[in-house]
């Protein structure tokens, strides 16, 4: 925990705050997590977290903003490593998937906790856009299919992700079964039929 006479720059400030609000959420969860809670937390006045993140839907939405960062960037370094075949490529796409389900499950919390506020749907799909622009971009070359036809079947593949993760996270499938689901899923959609 940082004191409120430790002086930080405004950026590092709202990494410490973020980490902060990650870890009440991790163990107290969303409805714990407010913006008196998490200065107290924190060790800081209210006027400094009204200051990053002005209303506790703003708070939640960075928190969100930061999940599919760290997400992103886990499947852009996993990509990395890839061997250039496209099975090798679903499964490693998969793999990063859930691991950051197991790794980040404050991802779920927060997104149920922004349902109903009017910015999150859009960026909802903003940040699904992203993601599903990173997969289509990385199965292009193993696939015949136009780039649009791609990217829609992307969407599909990402939905059906987001439901197996749901059952992973329920306790009612393995990570490895999950991993074996999604690259099947994954490898068939890239086919032009």
């Amino acid at each position: 925990m940082t004191t409120a006479s430790t002086r930080l720059s405004k950026p590092a400030r709202r990494e410490q705050l973020l980490d902060t609000a990650m870890a009440i959420v991790r163990a107290q969860g969303t409805d714990s997590l407010t913006l008196l809670t998490l200065a107290e937390a924190a060790g800081v006045s209210r006027p400094i977290v009204y200051d990053h993140f002005g209303t506790r839907p703003g708070l939640l939405l960075a928190l969100y903003r930061r999940l599919d960062e760290r997400h992103r960037a886990a499947l852009a370094e996993a990509l990395r490593g890839t061997a250039g075949a496209p099975g090798e490529t679903a499964r490693v796409m998969s793999a990063a998937y859930f691991a950051c389900t197991l790794d980040m499950p404050e991802w779920s919390a927060v997104s149920a906790a922004l349902k109903g506020d009017p910015e999150m749907e859009a960026i909802e799909h903003e940040m699904a856009d992203g993601y599903t622009t990173m997969m289509a971009a990385a199965l292009l070359p193993y696939s015949g299919l136009t780039p649009e036809a791609l990217q829609l079947r992307c969407v599909g593949v990402l939905g059906a992700a987001e439901a197996l993760a749901a059952e992973l996270t329920r306790g009612r499938t393995t990570a490895a079964d999950a991993v074996t689901a999604l690259t099947a899923l994954i490898t068939g959609s890239i086919d032009r039929r």
